[in-house]
């Protein structure tokens, strides 16, 4: 058996699961730069989980020659809470950027996956144990900008 490869997943929908940190910043790298509406939120209190539908930039597909996003949900299970800061979530027409996931342990498996944004924004979650998951829900699309994200 040998260790995937972004070649492998060219053609075909993403989707990770991630139950320990490595598998975290695997999700992680997946969505770095993925944009959303503040709309595409979503906290269910009763179902425990906390979700958002991103704009993923196709890293796997970046040898491709041109810029793909895709439609993907990023959703964290046994969220006991969420807090916010550094935006607006009332604000309709404001488009969040994902820089990375990360998660913060605390006692007996607990702990805080954090969700960080550009401008200094931030997502925290309150989770009983990490378990976070990615999944392409679109075909791919070419990035309406046409290029690829610029990190300076």
């Amino acid at each position: 058996m040998s260790d995937a490869r972004f070649e492998d997943a060219v053609d075909k929908p993403l989707r990770l699961i991630a139950f320990e940190v490595d598998d975290l910043q695997v999700i992680s790298t997946m969505v770095q730069d993925a944009v959303l509406p503040v709309s595409e939120m979503s906290w269910r209190p009763k179902e425990r989980r906390f979700a958002l539908l991103v704009n993923r930039f196709r890293w796997e597909a970046n040898q491709l020659g041109y810029a793909e996003r895709v439609q993907a949900v990023l959703s964290f299970e046994d969220v006991q809470s969420i807090q916010t800061q550094g935006f607006d979530r009332a604000d309709p027409d404001l488009i969040l950027s994902l820089l990375n996931v990360t998660f913060e342990a605390d006692t007996d498996g607990m702990g805080y996956c954090i969700v960080t944004l550009a401008g200094d924004g931030a997502i925290r979650l309150n989770v009983e144990a990490l378990e976070a998951s990615l999944r392409d829900v679109t075909r791919p699309y070419v990035a309406p900008s046409g290029m690829m994200p610029n990190h300076d």
